[in-house]
């Protein structure tokens, strides 16, 4: 018998210095920008960060520009851009569509559990608080488990694909990637809340967009190594002949009849249900939105988001295939070992041959600010759940604005030092990228129904939803461990994550969590009317903001800023008021009006996220698979260009509409501290 394949170690282009020095050094100098921006809000803005509400919030006034840039921004993991290269390195053309897919239609899809939000718990800080209101402490603990699990893969999945990034490239120690790359994300955090992860999505998404727009230019036009889509076309031809894939037709990189890529489309699917609906960074940013403008901001963030893993995985991933050959690539003569592809390093390895070693340090820039961004938001997620889901719901029922603010400061530096510990764990087991990627649907999958329906179904009732995630998670651990021993011969950790493994789990879970959620509580249906998650009431603040409305031209308190809101919301008192008061008086004609309204943007949702969820899973993608069809070299032109015009138009939209809807905010606060700079200066 042969003995295994021999692989090449993965050649560093750059030396360790530099990996310290995006690392430590960009991380730093990002959150300086973020302190100076911060320091101006606090300073000319209406709204301090030392509120509560919009330490955790925002103040529930983002527009929906800033939301869709922060959708695209934080669902831009590292798994985003070297997951969905590994696709298209390995299953061809479909593995970014997949991909895409399995991240657009979630979004668009919470858009609407995004509207019931402002409609029924307008108030809430969290997913939790509405659970822990509606359905009591058992539920609640019950959820806290998933949200905390949630969190833990998404943060394993960021560190450790970014970790294997830089050493892959620069030969930093993993390790120490591990603990200081959150380092700098937790300070800007610290000081700026919510808002500051908006303002810093922002500039990660300008960041994100350019690069991409770099390979794009440089693959499909300027490298001697490819140059053209015709001679990338050719290329992924001569590919398929040496190196054919197992399922696609003809083995061709060149078709959506790919088996492999099918499944992995079905189980990223799956896994973005699981990483949007239990994950507390997006119930987050439905909370900081402005109310009517929710559900459109995750519409645009949904569709703008696409673009990302189509158009960058389409270049690079497609091109590490096609370059397997080249004299340059870091592991010739071999290709990329499974552990390798498994760890996100077909992106890396085309970038470097591509643009040699700028392209090295272009693909650890976009990969760092992916890790960063993403990571800031789950950094803010959690120390929301830790603040008002476990202090001040087990340990502190009467805290303040003030205490909140302090104990979310403690508990993103204890998260960030975490972070850093749990990589550190899961890379001393050998668990990586890919590993986590394929095993986080199996595992979280129970719980996204309930969670969903909690905020949005009146007839869901409290054994519906223990029996649809208990018995969800039961039947689903059942599935992977019976469909692993079945198809792999053997339950062992690697199998554990091979994709029909993992399908099995991820689909038994979500499928059976569906019909015994809604089954049970059909049986004996609830008739909940929302009064007392309506009730969640947002804290007050004993700390008033340090600038007041007579200070500065135009600007306002944070208290006179929360009573501008009873258009758009329920003013405090309302909200403070007990449960049979508001029955009794019923709500005010302005509030009606505001149901309605959102009824009405949840109805929209619906219909757009469906239309855009048969586009994409259906019409584009099935014909191809079920005809067998093989790119031509026109149609493969054609698809390349349909994935840079979206970049181009996706990137324009998420860098200019924050930009235009602030720029009267950005206008007052410029002239403000101009002229404290000129007052000063007179002195």
């Amino acid at each position: 018998m042969s003995s295994e394949p021999s692989y090449s170690e993965f050649k560093p282009f750059l030396a360790q210095s530099v990996g310290y020095g995006v690392v430590v050094g960009v991380g730093f100098f990002f959150a300086a920008i973020m302190l100076i921006l911060t320091t101006l809000q606090r300073k000319f803005f209406k709204f301090s960060p030392t509120s509560s509400e919009e330490f955790t919030s925002a103040s529930r006034s983002v527009k929906p520009g800033l939301v869709c840039c922060g959708i695209v921004s934080a669902w831009t993991w590292s798994a985003t851009l070297l997951q969905s290269s590994t696709a298209a390195y390995t299953f061809g053309v479909s593995g970014p569509w997949w991909y895409g897919v399995g991240g657009t239609i979630q979004v668009a899809m919470f858009g609407m559990v995004a509207s019931k939000v402002k409609q029924n718990a307008n108030g809430a800080h969290t997913f939790l608080e509405i659970v822990k209101t509606r359905f009591g402490t058992s539920a609640h603990i019950l959820f806290t488990f998933y949200g905390f699990l949630c969190i833990l893969l998404v943060c394993g999945s960021l560190l450790l694909g970014g970790s294997a990034t830089v050493n892959a490239l620069t030969g930093m120690n993993t390790i120490a990637a591990c603990f200081l790359l959150p380092i700098g994300i937790a300070v800007y955090v610290i000081f700026g809340g919510l808002r500051a992860t908006f303002i810093c999505d922002w500039s990660h998404t300008i960041i994100l967009f350019i690069i991409i727009y770099i390979f794009i230019f440089r693959a499909y036009g300027t490298s001697p190594a490819i140059g053209s889509v015709s001679r990338l076309y050719d290329l992924l031809e001569q590919a398929s002949i040496d190196t054919p894939v197992v399922g696609n037709q003809g083995g061709s990189y060149l078709t959506m009849k790919s088996n492999q890529g099918l499944v992995f489309g079905a189980v990223t699917m799956l896994s973005g249900f699981t990483g949007v609906f239990c994950d507390q960074g997006y119930w987050q940013r439905a909370i900081a939105s402005h109310p009517e403008s929710t559900t459109k901001a995750y519409m645009l963030g949904g569709i703008s988001w696409f673009a990302v893993p189509w158009a960058f995985a389409s270049c690079l991933g497609l091109s590490a295939r096609a370059l397997l050959n080249n004299p340059n690539f870091p592991t010739y003569p071999s290709p990329l070992s499974p552990s390798q592809t498994s760890a996100g390093l077909a992106a890396p390895a085309a970038a470097a041959v591509l643009m040699g070693k700028g392209g090295a340090i272009t693909v650890l820039l976009v990969v760092f600010m992916a890790v960063t961004s993403a990571a800031s938001a789950e950094l803010i997620g959690v120390s929301s759940l830790f603040s008002y889901d476990i202090y001040r719901t087990y340990f502190r029922p009467n805290a303040t604005g003030d205490e909140i603010v302090r104990v979310s400061h403690y508990f993103i530096c204890f998260w960030a030092v975490w972070m850093g510990c749990w990589a550190t764990i899961l890379n001393a087991g050998n668990i990586d990228l890919g590993w986590l990627f394929y095993v986080q649907g199996s595992i979280l999958s129970p719980a996204v129904i309930p969670i969903g329906l909690t905020v949005s179904w009146s007839k869901l009732t409290k054994a519906g939803v223990f029996s649809g995630a208990i018995g969800g998670a039961t039947l689903g651990m059942l599935a992977w461990m019976i469909g692993c021993w079945k198809i792999y011969g053997q339950i062992n950790i690697p199998n554990l994550a091979e994709p029909y493994s993992a399908l099995c789990s991820s689909l038994t879970g979500l499928f059976f969590s569906g019909i015994l959620t809604v089954g049970v509580s059909l049986w004996n249906p609830a008739d909940y009317d929302f009064s007392a998650t309506r009730a969640i009431a947002t804290l007050d603040d004993t700390n008033i903001s340090e600038i007041s409305g007579d200070e500065i031209p135009g600007g306002v308190s944070d208290a006179e800023s929360q009573k501008e809101k009873k258009g758009a919301s329920e003013n405090e008192s309302s909200l403070k008021q007990p449960v049979s008061d508001i029955i009794e008086v019923g709500l005010e004609k302005d509030e009606e009006q505001r149901i309605i309204s959102l009824k009405r943007v949840f109805r929209k949702a619906f219909i757009y996220s469906s239309i855009l969820t048969v586009i994409v899973v259906i019409l584009v993608p099935l014909p191809m698979f079920f005809s067998h069809y093989i790119f031509s070299k026109k149609f493969y032109t054609f698809w390349t260009a349909c994935s840079i015009i979206w970049a181009f138009a996706s990137g324009t939209f998420c860098i200019i509409l924050p930009l235009w809807e602030s720029r009267d905010e950005i206008g007052t606060i410029l002239s403000l501290a101009y002229r404290s700079i000129l007052g000063r200066s007179s002195l």
